[in-house]
């Protein structure tokens, strides 16, 4: 029985945030269009410095990134997050 002021809107968990980090444009707009499709909220970055600079870091539910990169890999990228008390689920995609 839903509270006072409870919708069933309201009731519904938030869409969770998937971030991909990805220096190749196709891949990066791919697994952006198929984690929508998948009912996700998605943000979409093009280097591991943009993803660290975002305010969508904190609120980052899962973490989809390339492993070969240039400037910070995906690797170091996780590395970083570990360091920094980021304990965001990460998927590294090798191809």
């Amino acid at each position: 029985m839903a509270g006072l002021g409870e919708t069933p809107e309201s009731r519904m968990p938030k869409a969770l945030l998937i971030a991909v980090v990805d220096d190749d444009w196709f891949f990066r707009d791919s697994m952006r269009s198929l984690m929508k499709s998948l009912g996700y909220t998605v943000e979409a970055f093009s280097s591991a410095a943009d993803f660290l600079a975002s305010p969508h870091l904190i609120e980052t539910a899962c973490l989809i990134t390339d492993v070969h990169m240039p400037a910070m890999t995906g690797i170091e990228l996780y590395r970083r997050l570990i360091d920094t008390g980021y304990t965001i689920p990460t998927i590294l995609v090798r191809r």
